[in-house]
C-alpha cells in the first residue's frame, strides 16, 4: 500500500528466496508451522495507520466502561462461566478489512474483536525474518508503543510470567503439540519461559493445579490461557481432572470470560464510521431491506465456522427463537484488493494486537498481525492452492 516500498519489495522477490525465508523458520523451530505464512508483508500508510488507531479508540472507550460487564453478562453460555473472573482482560486483538470508502481512500472496517491471545511471540518473530531476508526501510515498525522486539517480549513477560518462576507459569491448551498455532507455543517457552501444557496433564489437589515436569511435581501459579471452549467439543469423552469451571487458586492471565465478553457480542455496542451496523437477531422484529448486503455470523464460533454469506427473510425465520440471541446479523464489508502480487491484487486483514496488564486502566497496542486472501473470505478454506496468501505481518508509516 506504499507503492514505492512495494515496488522495491516485489524487486527483490522470487520464488526460490521465499523457499529460503520458509526453510529459516523450518531450521530454527522444526516442524512447528503448520499454516501457510505469505510471500510479504504489509506495508501500511499513515493516513490508515491513523484510522486504525482512532477506530481502536473508539472501541477501546466501549470495553472500559463502567457497565461493560452488566452489558455482556449474557455473553457467557450457560455452563461456561469461570470462576474468580477479574476487572478486565489482558489480551485484546480487533480485526479489521483493508476497504476503500466512497472517496477512493483506504479505510478499515471492524471485522471482529476478541478478548483472547493470538499469536503474540510468533509475531515479532516473523517480522524479524523478513527484515532479514527483504528490502524493508527502518522507519516503518511492526511495533507500537515500544521500539525494539526485546523491549517488547519484556512487557510481554512482566504481565504472563510476572514474579513467578516461569516453571509456575503454564500456556494451557488442549493436545498443544497437535494445535496449528503451536509454532506460537514454541516460541513463547523459548522466549518467555512459559511452557505448554495440555488439559490432561493438570493434576488437581483440592484447589490448587500442578503438573509434572521432568519427574518434578510443580506447582501451578499461573495459566496462560490458550484454550476455548469450542475446541473440547471436539473430545466429548474427555476425562481430566481439571475442567474450566472449576473454583481453583490460580491467577488467569487471560481469563477465560472474556473471550466471550469481548467478541463477536461487543459489536452490537459499538458506533464508529469504522464499525458497520451490527444487530442481535434476537432483537430485530423486522429484518433490513437489503439483507443481501449482511452477513450472518453465530456468536459462540472460532476461526469463521458457521458464518453464512447468503441467506433470505425465510431462513432468518426458520432459526427457532430459542437460538436466535446467538446469532449476529452484520453489515458486509467489502475488502479491497490493495496489495499487489505479481499477478495481480490480493485482500488483507489487519489484527491489531493490545496487551492489557491488571494494573493499568486503559490496554496497550504493542504488535499486529495480518492475513492476506484471494478468495471470498480471508480463511485458509477460501485460499487453498494460491499463493501470496496466509498470514503476515504489518510494517506501519507513522
Amino acid at each position: 500500500m506504499i507503492q514505492t516500498v512495494r515496488q522495491a519489495y516485489n524487486q527483490a522477490f522470487s520464488p526460490e528466496h521465499y523457499r529460503a525465508f520458509l526453510d529459516k523458520i523450518d531450521a530454527d523451530l522444526p516442524g512447528q508451522l503448520e499454516f501457510r505464512v505469505a510471500e510479504t508483508p504489509v506495508f501500511v500508510p499513515t493516513v490508515l495507520t491513523n484510522k486504525l488507531l482512532a477506530a481502536c479508540d473508539t472501541i477501546v472507550d466501549v470495553i472500559t466502561r463502567d457497565d461493560f460487564k452488566q452489558l455482556t453478562e449474557d455473553a457467557i453460555p450457560a455452563g461456561q462461566r469461570v470462576p474468580n473472573e477479574d476487572a478486565h482482560t489482558q489480551f485484546l486483538a480487533v480485526d479489521f478489512a483493508v476497504c476503500k470508502d466512497e472517496h477512493g481512500e483506504l479505510t478499515p472496517q471492524l471485522i471482529e474483536l476478541q478478548g483472547f491471545p493470538s499469536l503474540y511471540t510468533f509475531q515479532p518473530y516473523l517480522a524479524d525474518q523478513f527484515r532479514s531476508f527483504y528490502p524493508i526501510p527502518n522507519q516503518l515498525s511492526h511495533l507500537f508503543t515500544v521500539s525494539t522486539n526485546d523491549a517488547y517480549l519484556d512487557r510481554l513477560r512482566q504481565m504472563i510470567v510476572g514474579d513467578c518462576n516461569p516453571e509456575e507459569v503454564i500456556l494451557l491448551e488442549i493436545y498443544p503439540e497437535k494445535q496449528k498455532t503451536r509454532i506460537d507455543f514454541a516460541l513463547t517457552q523459548r522466549t518467555l519461559g512459559v511452557a505448554p501444557v495440555c488439559l490432561t496433564k493438570i493434576q488437581k489437589d483440592g484447589r490448587q493445579l500442578f503438573y509434572e515436569k521432568d519427574g518434578r511435581r510443580i506447582r501451578i501459579k499461573r495459566i496462560y490461557n490458550r484454550l476455548i471452549f469450542d475446541d473440547l467439543r471436539n473430545y466429548p469423552d474427555l476425562q481430566t481432572d481439571f475442567t474450566l469451571t472449576d473454583d481453583v487458586d490460580v491467577d488467569w492471565v487471560g481469563h477465560p470470560n472474556w473471550f466471550f465478553r469481548i467478541s463477536k457480542y461487543t459489536l452490537p455496542l459499538i458506533e464508529s464510521p469504522y464499525v458497520p451496523a451490527s444487530y442481535f437477531l434476537s432483537d430485530l422484529t423486522d429484518y433490513p431491506a437489503d439483507l443481501e448486503n449482511y452477513v450472518l455470523k453465530p456468536l459462540f464460533s472460532f476461526a469463521g465456522s458457521g458464518v453464512r454469506l447468503t441467506f433470505t427473510a425465510a431462513d432468518l425465520d426458520a432459526i427457532p427463537t430459542e437460538q436466535r440471541s446467538g446469532y449476529l446479523l452484520q453489515r458486509k464489508v467489502k475488502y479491497e484488493p490493495v496489495i499487489q502480487s505479481p499477478d495481480g491484487l490480493v485482500k488483507a486483514e489487519i489484527r491489531l494486537l493490545f496487551i492489557w496488564p491488571k494494573e493499568d486502566a486503559r490496554p496497550t497496542l504493542l504488535t499486529n498481525l495480518s492475513r492476506l486472501s484471494r478468495g471470498e473470505m480471508i480463511g485458509v478454506d477460501f485460499n487453498k492452492n494460491k499463493d501470496w496468501v496466509g498470514g503476515t505481518v504489518c510494517f506501519f508509516e507513522k
